[in-house]
């Protein structure tokens, strides 16, 4: 098992499981900001495991760098795990002219040459579902879902069996009423009436929630505008506690200080798919690791 500098955490802790070898690698900067990789460790006809998220553009050139040179040395067969793909919002073009960085990033990785019988990408919980299918050539993907990691984090955070399970928009209303189904809760959905073009305007919640926990899920958290929109009208229509649960925490700059010094949410939760998540997990932030979910996906196919 290999890694990028980002994703050395979550390797370790694969490599923990007891069902990997850490492969060894130098890497370092030049003075002029390129990097130097070389693999330590023997690559031919092995089974081999590349963990590396696109959470920058420069770990995703990492990301390919070792790919090619892992599948150049001999790899039998080689899956990379990227437990955040980066760009996933940018799914498709909204206005004429703009780059669909989804698609283009997913090229760029079904270049990575093939190894001896063949690659796997494996995907966590994607914004869309169209993503898999923007990988080309014998590229193959696996969408690995996080339901049970979320179900988890969900009942500890409300720390009762009865709670309601709420969309931060309508976008993620088919993945909570699933995932409320599955739990045997109530899901929740808000309401909104469109005004124009560019204007909605919250109508209503879909269940009733006054009085009642709510547990907010969606696929990511970043600058928490969403959420914290959701959480106020969630708490308008009655609410006790509300919590947010995300299976990617990207959380840049002071989003999470934002997100708990508004005073919406009871608690914050995440999984540990994307680095900057890890770097602010204690006493403002839950998370929980997907390393166990992942080895069991990897060993299915290894």
């Amino acid at each position: 098992m290999f890694h990028t500098a980002s994703y050395q955490y979550m390797a370790e802790a694969l490599v923990a499981t007891g069902h990997f070898l850490h492969g060894q690698l130098e890497q370092r900067p030049f003075p002029d900001g390129e990097s130097y990789h070389r693999l330590l460790s023997p690559i031919n006809q092995r089974d081999i495991i590349l963990v590396g998220g696109t959470v920058t553009d420069a770990d995703t050139l990492d990301l390919f760098d070792l790919g090619c040179a892992l599948s150049k040395y001999g790899a039998r067969t080689l899956s990379m795990v990227l437990p955040y793909f980066g760009y996933s919002t940018m799914e498709r073009a909204v206005k004429m002219g703009e780059v669909v960085k989804a698609k283009t990033r997913a090229r760029l990785l079904s270049g990575i040459p093939q190894a001896v019988e063949g690659n796997t990408v494996y995907l966590l919980d994607l914004h869309s579902e169209g993503i898999p299918h923007y990988f080309e050539g014998r590229t193959t993907t696996r969408h690995v879902y996080c339901k049970d990691l979320i179900a988890k984090l969900a009942r500890r955070l409300a720390g009762k069996r009865n709670f309601v399970l709420g969309s931060t928009d309508a976008g993620r209303a088919k993945w909570v009423e699933s995932l409320a189904s599955d739990m045997g809760v109530t899901p929740a959905i808000i309401l909104k009436r469109r005004i124009s073009a560019t204007e909605t305007k919250v109508t209503g919640v879909s269940a009733d929630v006054d009085g009642e926990t709510v547990v907010m899920y969606d696929d990511m958290i970043r600058t928490g505008g969403t959420a914290m929109k959701a959480a106020q009208k969630y708490r308008e229509f009655g609410a006790a506690k509300v919590f947010l649960v995300a299976t990617h925490g990207v959380l840049p700059g002071g989003a999470l200080d934002k997100l708990t010094d508004s005073g919406l949410f009871n608690g914050i939760a995440c999984t540990d798919t994307h680095p900057r998540a890890v770097a602010l997990q204690g006493a403002k932030l839950t998370v929980e690791p997907v390393s166990e979910l992942l080895a069991s996906e990897l060993r299915t196919k290894l």
